[in-house]
């Protein structure tokens, strides 16, 4: 990346300005601020240690319920996103050709007028609306997960007015918690904690989610009190902490669960009376899959590769087990065109064993309110819905990643999608097929990306505006749920350095700018705002409908955040939250240290189980034959479906084209050909995704990634330890170094995500590695057009 008018403040020099002169200097002020952590999803809680103004270190909050005092290698490690040379310090505008990365250095007032107003490189927000007219909606916009992902969304959907977003879920958990939500009301949590028996089919929570349950739930495996059952076509970390593995082949899960199914049902294991109370449809599925599909562990064996024997030995243990048994819903992408059909199998499934809503199996618990912060939205008339709502049989507000950037891409679009704003998202390396990617960036005439990182898709950019780091803001306090839930707050624990601002300054600082110059817009060509201005002064138009942009940000953060607690549960709780970092009624009285490290956050009988009975009594504890676990998880409770039971039969998703009920569909798979192999993507324990990589502090845990082929295929290739291959698919092809082991059977490839950026602003990032979705087809899964991340055939040669 090449940057003009760079400014000559370095790291160290920066850092050293912070400290007091040596003859001032008589003792270090030292503070501790709780905070949030932003490494992953998981959100833990943790203490910076600040010195002087620098943060010294990062360490485990014990407040946090969800982290328990627990802050793994990535926590610690967010001290380099802070201090990272290459994170990006000031607003840039793009000098060079689209995708060369030559930018100039800028002012935030020269940054928003070029976003406004554009530059000789490209065009600016008052050409391209004006030009459509005043839709809205071609300007689309995409975000990353994180807490500051609403403030973002309400500025472009409720203010600015646009209908095409797209956000990670789509590359992510879509068709997981769609199929969840669906079945049973909601994705719900996983009661690891106290389940006794655990199938994790493709997850792989020793890498990817390194959390105080998982850490909980393998302290009990291999005979020490729970089973854990592992259905993956690798030996992962997780599958060498589990009693059993089981190696299955590729995108062949829901023929697995549909035969587990089969066994219960056949075997009549499965809990009859929570059935009859709770389960809508369950005999018109009973009758599918035993008579009419016969998906019998012997027809699944010739799909799954998996012994019929070994099936029926996990269904029946599976359910002698429960209801304390969980069939793990996932936490990651999508697999196969399948997935939302599999799902739905794992949930009813579970639910056959009255595991759902129940202790030690997967729970509700419950979500403690919040106070609102209203946006006052204008009314746009012009406004087109979005783009994609076609690409897939239910197509919801966060779009289908793959559908919506390959209309675009193609140039199929009902109307013209001509710029894009990108908020901590790097889909030049998320998203499948990096080549229309970069296709679809090249082809939109104004393209801003806010992040703090010179990421791939910041290389594609006309403006970029710099994000200050999490330990450096405020973000939206969040409500977490569960059975143990608690209010949480991400708190600034330095001022921002360089250039660098909160996105909600961000936004106040876009709104002011181009709030006046697209009302006048509206004026030209939006009916309804024009009849509003006949009986109405303008500026009463302007202020009281919506139309002034900047109006919902205004206030800072921590006054919002201030609000939304007060509001709910008064002063003293709102200290707590800003003392502790965390909040929840009678934490004060709850809360008590039990060991060196170990917490009681909520009692017993405080902990917001739906089935309450559970928690008085544990069969291995006592074993009194007059109460059952199994007839207590039987009691009738509400599930938030159409029929308020758990939906086994969905005729409605007939009229999408969908099946009503879970289904194997023979032309929906299909084996890698002789000599090719099945591509698998995941995740590495010191990694996120691509968000870390360039941290030099995880990147000395594991400098690139290497791709993992059967130890006896890499032998007939003569590809040993460290070769460098070339692995090659339809979308695109990578070199990447080759690690041959007996940890993964025949036919299959994989190497870990979140490597091998082009980005020449990545000093540790670039070309390290590679990526995988240079390699991944773009391959929809059909109802809600998520990425099936594993159906790509690829080939594999030594270099």
């Amino acid at each position: 990346m090449t940057v003009l008018g760079v400014s000559g403040v370095t790291t160290s020099s920066l850092l050293k300005a912070e400290e007091k002169k040596e003859g001032e200097r008589k003792e270090k002020k030292r503070v501790l601020v709780p905070t949030l952590c932003e490494m992953c999803v998981n959100k833990c809680a943790a203490y910076a240690v600040v010195e002087n103004g620098i943060v010294k270190k990062l360490d485990p909050n014990p407040h946090f319920p969800k982290s328990r005092n627990m802050l793994c290698a990535r926590g610690n490690a967010g001290i380099h996103a802070l201090y990272d040379p290459d994170r990006l310090k000031y607003p840039m505008i793009r000098i060079g050709e689209k995708g060369e990365g030559k930018f100039k250095r800028v002012s935030w007032e020269e940054a928003y007028d070029a976003i406004l107003n554009g530059t000789d490189k490209f065009k600016g927000l008052k050409q391209i609306v004006d030009e459509e007219k005043d839709n809205r909606s071609t300007i689309a916009y995409c975000a990353g997960e994180g807490m500051a992902e609403h403030t973002f969304k309400s500025f472009m959907a409720d203010k600015f007015g646009s209908t095409n977003f797209v956000n990670h879920a789509s590359i992510c958990l879509q068709s997981t918690i769609s199929g969840y939500a669906l079945t049973i009301g909601s994705y719900g949590l996983d009661d690891l904690e106290n389940a006794k028996y655990v199938i994790m089919a493709g997850a792989n929570r020793a890498e990817a989610i390194v959390t105080p349950d998982t850490m909980d739930l393998f302290k009990r495996t291999r005979g020490r009190g729970a089973k854990l059952v592992v259905v993956d076509p690798r030996y992962t970390n997780t599958a060498a902490q589990a009693d059993r593995w089981v190696p299955i082949k590729v995108g062949t899960d829901l023929a697995f669960v549909l035969a587990l199914t089969y066994v219960a049902i056949t075997e009549t294991l499965y809990n009859k009376d929570f059935i009859k109370d709770n389960v809508d449809g369950f005999d018109e599925y009973k009758h599918y899959v035993v008579k009419e599909k016969k998906y019998s562990p012997e027809w699944a064996e010739k799909i799954t590769g998996i012994d019929a024997n070994t099936i029926r030995e996990i269904a029946r243990e599976f359910m002698a087990n429960a209801p304390r048994s969980i069939y793990y819903q996932g936490r990651r992408t999508t697999w196969s065109r399948q997935d939302f059909q599999l799902r739905r199998a794992q949930a009813i499934f579970t639910a056959m064993a009255g595991s759902i809503d129940v202790k030690g199996g997967i729970v509700f618990g419950k979500k403690l309110p919040l106070g609102s912060h209203e946006i006052n939205a204008p009314m746009y008339a012009n406004a087109e819905s979005r783009i994609d709502q076609k690409e897939a049989a239910i197509v919801g507000g966060s779009g289908t990643w793959i559908g919506f950037r390959n209309m675009i891409a193609e140039g199929r679009t009902p109307y013209p999608v001509r710029g894009m704003f990108v908020y901590k998202h790097n889909p030049m390396l998320s998203v499948p097929n990096t080549a229309k990617t970069r296709k679809m960036f090249e082809k939109l005439d104004l393209t801003v990306v806010i992040d703090t990182m010179p990421s791939d898709t910041v290389m594609m950019a006309d403006v970029v505006l710099p994000e200050c780091t999490y330990l450096e803001r405020e973000d939206p306090v969040k409500s977490f749920g569960g059975v143990e839930p608690s209010i949480v707050l991400r708190q600034k624990v330095i001022d921002p350095m360089y250039e660098t601002r909160p996105v909600i300054e961000i936004m106040r600082g876009l709104a002011e700018k181009i709030s006046k110059p697209m009302f006048e817009i509206s004026k030209k060509y939006d009916e309804d705002l024009q009849s509003e201005l006949e009986d109405r002064p303008e500026n009463e138009v302007y202020t009281e409908d919506g139309w002034d942009l900047a109006d919902a940000y205004r206030k800072s953060q921590e006054e919002i955040n201030e609000h939304l607690v007060v509001s709910q549960y008064g002063e003293k709780a709102y200290e707590i939250l800003k003392e502790k970092g965390v909040f929840y009624p009678n934490m004060e009285k709850y809360f008590k240290k039990i060991s060196a490290n170990e917490y009681r956050y909520y009692p017993e009988e405080a902990k917001n189980y739906s089935v309450k009975a559970l928690e008085k009594f544990d069969n291995s504890v006592y074993h009194d034959t007059c109460v059952d676990e199994k007839e207590i998880a039987a009691l009738r409770r509400k599930f938030k479906t159409p029929s308020g039971k758990v939906q086994c039969n969905f005729k409605s998703l007939a009229k999408k084209g969908v099946d009503p009920m879970p289904t194997w569909r023979d032309e929906m798979y299909s084996e890698a050909p002789e000599g090719k192999f099945r591509f698998i993507t995941g995740r590495h324990a010191q990694f996120t995704q691509n968000a870390t990589l360039n941290n030099i502090m995880l990147l000395d845990l594991m400098r690139e990634n290497y791709v993992w082929i059967n130890k006896d295929e890499a032998e007939k290739r003569g590809i040993g330890y460290g070769d460098l291959v070339e692995v090659s698919s339809r979308t695109g092809k990578v070199r990447i170094k080759a690690y041959p082991t007996a940890k993964i059977i025949p036919g299959v490839l994989f190497y870990v995500h979140g490597f091998g950026s082009e980005s020449t602003g990545l000093t540790f990032g670039y070309r390290n590695g590679a990526s995988d979705n240079v390699i991944i087809e773009d391959v929809m899964e059909p109802v809600f057009g998520a990425a099936a991340m594993h159906e790509t055939i690829v080939e594999i040669r030594k270099v």
